[in-house]
C-alpha cells in the first residue's frame, strides 16, 4: 500500500466506503468491486486502497478471527502477523514475568502490540515504515494512550526501562532455508538483537528454522507449534526467561497448550524394531531436539537413528506426538502396495514420508484407491533398508 491510498483510506468516506464493500473472497469479486467503484467515480487511490484491505480482512480471518473486521493489514505485515491465540501466549509470558510496559521494536502491523495492550501492558510500538506504522495506529487506536505508536528504527528507540518485543526481519527475499544464514542476514541484525537481549528482558520473534548455532547459550528457546504447524522460535531473555530451561516445545491446539521443556537437548533413545504403534513426534518437538525426552513418556525407542520417528508396543495418547496403529510393514514397491490396498478396501489414502526420497504425490499416481475404508501409508527407513508401513490414526 502506498501511502496515498492510506490518506484516502483513512477519513470518514473512506472508512464508511470499507464498511460498505464488506468482504472480498474472491479475485473475481475483486475486479467486479473495483469496476463497480471506478464507475461510481471514486478516486484509484481510494479505491485500490478499499478492495485491497476488503480482500485482506477474508485472508486475516484465520489469524485474527473476528477482530480482522475492524482492522487494516499489508500484505506482507499479515504473512509476518502473530496469529492472536500465540500473541496471547507472548503476552501472558510478559504479564507472568512482572513486566508493566513493553517496546514492540518492528511492530509491523501491530498484531503482538494488540496483544500487549489487551494484556494490560503500556505498549510503544515502532516501525521503521511509514505507511506500516499508519496502519499499526489505527489497529491500537481502540487502547487510546496505553498505546503508542510512532515511526522509526528499532536501534533508535531501545527503552531505558520495561520489557522489549523483537521480529527482525530477514534482508534475503523469500524463506528458503537451503542457504546458511547469518546474523547479518536479519534487520535489525541478531547480533544487535541479542545485545539489547542482554540488557534487558526481551522476546525475540524468529523463524523456527534458525541455525541453533546461532542461537545464545543465555536464552531459553522455544518453539511453538500451532494447529500442527510450526510457527515460530521465541527467544526469552532476563525475568522473560525460566530458572532451568533452555529448550521447550510448545504445542497450541483447539484451545489448549501443552509444552515439554528441559534444560539443554534431550539425550536420543535407543533403535528398536518397529512395534505396534508408529508415534511422529510434533514438528516443534523435533525442532528443539525433545525427542528423545518425548519418546521417555512413551516408553518408545526409536525407528532410526537418523529419523525422527518413534516406536513402541502400547497405545498412547500423547499432544507431543501423531500415533498410529501399525497394520502391516511392506516393501517400497507400488505392486505390493497395492495388494494391500486392495486387502484392506482403502479408498482414502494420506501418504507421509521421512528419510526417503520420494515424492507422495508422484508415488500416489502409481496406487489404485477404490475401496470404502481410509488408511495412512508411511514410507521411511530403518537400519535394515527402506519400508512401507500401512497404519491408521489413533
Amino acid at each position: 500500500m502506498e501511502m496515498t491510498e492510506l490518506a484516502a483510506l483513512l477519513t470518514r468516506d473512506g472508512l464508511a466506503l470499507l464498511d460498505e464493500v464488506g468482504p472480498i473472497a474472491s479475485t473475481a469479486k475483486v475486479a467486479q468491486t473495483v469496476s463497480r467503484l471506478r464507475a461510481a467515480g471514486h478516486s484509484p487511490d481510494l479505491v485500490s486502497a478499499v478492495v485491497g484491505q476488503a480482500h485482506l480482512r477474508v485472508k486475516a480471518q484465520s489469524k485474527f478471527g473476528e477482530f480482522a473486521e475492524r482492522m487494516l493489514f499489508t500484505r506482507a505485515g499479515l504473512e509476518q502477523a502473530t496469529r492472536l491465540n500465540v500473541a496471547t501466549l507472548h503476552a501472558v509470558r510478559m504479564r507472568q514475568a512482572g513486566i508493566p510496559a513493553v517496546s514492540d521494536l518492528g511492530c509491523g502491523i501491530g498484531g503482538d502490540s494488540l496483544a500487549f495492550a489487551g494484556a494490560g501492558l503500556q505498549v510503544t510500538a515502532v516501525d521503521a515504515d511509514e505507511v506500516t506504522a499508519g496502519i499499526a495506529a489505527y489497529n491500537l487506536a481502540p487502547f487510546g494512550e496505553d498505546a503508542t505508536v510512532r515511526t522509526g528504527r528499532a536501534e533508535d528507540n531501545v527503552p531505558v526501562g520495561g520489557g522489549v518485543w523483537l521480529d527482525p526481519a530477514r534482508r534475503t527475499a523469500g524463506h528458503s532455508e537451503t542457504r546458511r544464514l547469518t546474523a547479518s542476514d536479519w534487520s535489525p541484525s541478531l547480533d544487535w538483537c541479542f545485545e539489547v537481549a542482554g540488557q534487558h528482558p526481551t522476546g525475540i520473534k524468529l523463524g523456527p528454522g534458525l541455525d541453533r548455532d546461532l542461537i545464545p547459550d543465555d536464552v531459553e528457546a522455544q518453539w511453538v507449534s500451532a494447529d500442527g504447524s510450526v510457527v515460530e522460535l521465541l527467544l526469552w531473555s532476563g525475568a522473560l526467561a525460566r530458572d532451568g530451561i533452555r529448550r521447550s516445545a510448545l504445542i497450541v491446539t483447539g484451545g489448549q497448550t501443552h509444552e515439554l521443556t528441559a534444560a539443554a537437548d534431550a539425550e536420543d533413545l535407543p533403535v528398536r524394531e518397529l512395534g505396534a504403534f508408529l508415534h511422529e513426534p510434533d514438528g516443534a518437538v523435533i525442532r528443539a531436539r525433545l525427542i528423545g525426552d518425548a519418546g521417555r513418556m512413551l516408553e518408545a525407542g526409536m525407528l532410526d537413528e537418523q529419523i525422527a520417528y518413534l516406536t513402541g508396543d502400547a497405545a498412547v495418547t500423547s499432544p507431543f506426538v501423531q500415533s498410529f496403529r501399525v497394520r502391516e510393514t511392506l516393501p517400497v514397491h507400488a505392486k505390493t502396495i497395492n495388494a494391500a490396498l486392495r486387502k484392506g478396501d482403502i479408498g482414502r489414502l494420506e501418504i507421509k514420508k521421512r528419510g526417503m526420497d520420494i515424492d507422495p504425490a508422484a508415488f500416489r499416481k502409481k496406487l489404485t484407491l477404490r475401496g470404502s475404508q481410509e488408511a495412512t501409508l508411511i514410507l521411511t527407513r530403518t537400519p535394515a533398508g527402506r519400508i512401507a508401513i500401512l497404519a491408521d490414526r489413533v
